[in-house]
């Protein structure tokens, strides 16, 4: 029990949770995107059960690892490349991801039906059909974690404490992101454009074709900056306007 508490563990566990987050960030925007699609009453529920499905999915694949290792093998070879069980999993989650971003981005631009029923943005998505959304991208989100997690830990219950502790933050800002993103349309279109970037990164993954996570986040990170400052620009200069007109 005294060996858990080891510095190595320790460093682990702290190393462990702040990628963990990161790695969460993908589904804290996804969650973000979908929750909005159902009842307001309901928002808040789904947003917790997508988090707690999320840390659930990554604990079972720790204890599952083994398996998890296995999908690492060949199945079979397509143009020199030695596709295995992972491959097709990140493929499909990238289609996934790559059809839902697009959709959603066709609906922001197109807006609601032409009866004028649904909430500005889209139609009232069911709750069930949100909650099966978030749990296939949770699996495809979680195999990276967890093979993450096993390489830089070497016990179980120091992976699971970071897994626990991530998605505990997570869940603490998921709902200040969500209503952040869905104050600003701008907000909203640059968030499915990064879900786009990680569905096409994962495509690539899928056909062998490896590319750094930290470019991805650097270039999500910069495009928020960006967007934030333009953001400012625009409060600032609308306060300008506001007291011209009362002068």
């Amino acid at each position: 029990m005294a060996e858990l508490f080891s510095a190595e563990n320790c460093i682990a566990f702290l190393t462990l949770t702040a990628l963990e987050i990161v790695l969460g960030i993908d589904n804290i925007v996804f969650i973000a995107i979908l929750v909005q699609k159902v009842k307001p009453e309901l928002q808040e529920r789904a947003r917790r059960i997508g988090l707690i499905l999320a840390m659930a999915m990554r604990i079972l694949l720790l204890f599952s690892i083994t398996w998890v290792m296995r999908l690492t093998t060949p199945l079979f070879t397509l143009f020199n490349h030695d596709v295995s069980a992972r491959d097709l999993i990140l493929l499909a989650g990238g289609l996934f991801l790559i059809g839902k971003s697009t959709l959603e981005i066709h609906e922001k631009l197109e807006g609601p039906g032409a009866d004028g029923k649904g909430r500005a943005g889209g139609a009232t998505a069911s709750f069930t059909s949100v909650i099966l959304q978030v749990m296939i991208l949770d699996i495809v989100f979680s195999l990276d974690s967890v093979i993450t997690a096993v390489g830089m830990a070497r016990h179980v219950a120091v992976m699971v404490a970071a897994i626990v502790v991530a998605v505990i933050i997570m869940l603490v800002f998921a709902r200040a992101v969500s209503t952040f993103i869905d104050k600003h349309p701008t907000l909203k279109m640059l968030a499915l454009s990064f879900l786009l970037l990680i569905g096409v990164m994962l495509v690539a993954e899928g056909v062998g074709k490896h590319i750094e996570k930290g470019y991805i986040y650097f270039a999500m990170a910069f495009s928020l900056v960006v967007e934030l400052l333009n953001l400012r620009v625009m409060k600032v200069h609308g306060h300008g306007e506001a007291k011209k007109s009362a002068g």
